[in-house]
């Protein structure tokens, strides 16, 4: 049986993951559960189009949805995109572009209008960058922005990102880093952290589990809404990797190895819960 102490405080730093739990099972009801994709819920692939979720971590996600108010993913990727890797969770929420889209499981595709006319930019931007970076590099246009790769040719780190910081500034564009990419996006006040301040609403309780530098933001909202707010309480968890992992674990409440041990986490996260 769940314990019912709707007055229990919230565990205080530093926590284990079975207190956490623990806490949250007090108030299924109250919480939302925010995901971040590549490198949480799946393995970063060399082809961004390869990448798939974990079979174990699916199960676990759908599993959760059915205890706690919310799910959302929160990622760089496309709605589209997520849509399509999570095709039988109509509630899920799905906020892709880091917020520039929004949809409600399968719903209509909501985009931030101050970013629409950066379209054809993006279109442009993409194209030329196929034509003038040298061979090795991945880009990937996603409509309202364009990353640029390199992790199959790390050697030309160098040589993309200052093709990239040198396309900004001239058409005044925001970068974002990241594992091995570098994606440029219209000059539109949006990004994780943001989501997740209008996202939490009025939930007690909230868990983040991202991998990139990007999930900082997401950690950094949910520090603030505690400091505002002493009844509520928010975990930010780090998925480990050899690129930012370093930094971003060092953000976060906890850390789990790898989206395959994500997995076996979130399955005994649902037991507690039950």
């Amino acid at each position: 049986m769940r314990p019912n102490d709707q007055g229990e405080t919230r565990p205080s730093r530093p926590f284990t993951a079975d207190q956490a739990w623990h806490h949250t099972a007090t108030r299924p009801a109250e919480t939302v559960l925010f995901f971040d994709f590549d490198g949480v819920l799946s393995p970063v692939e060399d082809d961004p189009n390869a990448a798939q979720p974990v079979p174990e971590v699916t199960a676990a996600v759908a599993g959760l949805a059915e205890h706690v108010r919310q799910i959302s993913l929160v990622s760089a990727r496309p709605v589209d995109f997520l849509r399509d890797r999570f095709p039988t969770m109509e509630n899920v929420d799905f906020y892709g572009l880091y917020g520039l889209e929004h949809s409600r499981g399968h719903g209509e595709t909501v985009t931030e209008p101050d970013a629409l006319p950066w379209v054809p930019a993006m279109a442009e931007l993409a194209e030329r960058a196929r034509v003038e970076l040298p061979e090795g590099a991945l880009v990937e246009y996603k409509r309202l922005s364009v990353a640029l790769h390199y992790r199959t040719s790390p050697h030309l780190a160098h040589d993309v990102e200052a093709w990239g910081l040198a396309e900004a500034e001239r058409l005044g564009l925001k970068v974002q880093g990241g594992r091995m990419v570098i994606e440029l996006k219209p000059p539109v006040d949006r990004d994780k952290g943001m989501v997740i301040q209008d996202a939490v609403g009025d939930a007690r309780i909230a868990w983040y589990f991202g991998d990139d530098v990007s999930d900082i933001k997401a950690f950094k909202a949910l520090r603030g809404r505690e400091a505002e707010d002493p009844g509520f309480f928010g975990v930010c968890v780090a998925v480990a990797n050899p690129e930012t992992g370093q930094e971003v674990a060092g953000a976060a409440d906890l850390t789990i190895d790898s989206p395959h041990a994500l997995g076996k986490f979130l399955a005994s996260a649902l037991q507690t819960l039950r």
